[in-house]
C-alpha cells in the first residue's frame, strides 16, 4: 500500500492520490539469459584515483 511508504507520508503532496492505470505493456528491448547454479560476483570494485577517473 502506497499509504505504508515513509517517503510518500512525509511528502504526501509530491505523489498523486491515485494512479491513473497499471503501466502499459512494452516490448523487451533487452535480455540478460541467466545461467542456472551461477553463483554471484562478490568482490568490490576497483578503485581509481580521481585523476584517472577524469580520462
Amino acid at each position: 500500500r502506497l499509504e505504508d511508504v515513509l517517503i510518500v507520508c512525509d511528502f504526501p503532496e509530491v505523489f498523486p492520490e491515485d494512479f491513473p492505470a497499471v503501466p502499459p505493456t512494452r516490448q523487451v528491448e533487452f535480455q540478460i539469459d541467466l545461467v542456472p547454479g551461477a553463483a554471484l560476483v562478490a568482490w568490490t570494485p576497483y578503485r581509481l584515483a580521481p585523476s584517472v577517473m577524469k580520462e
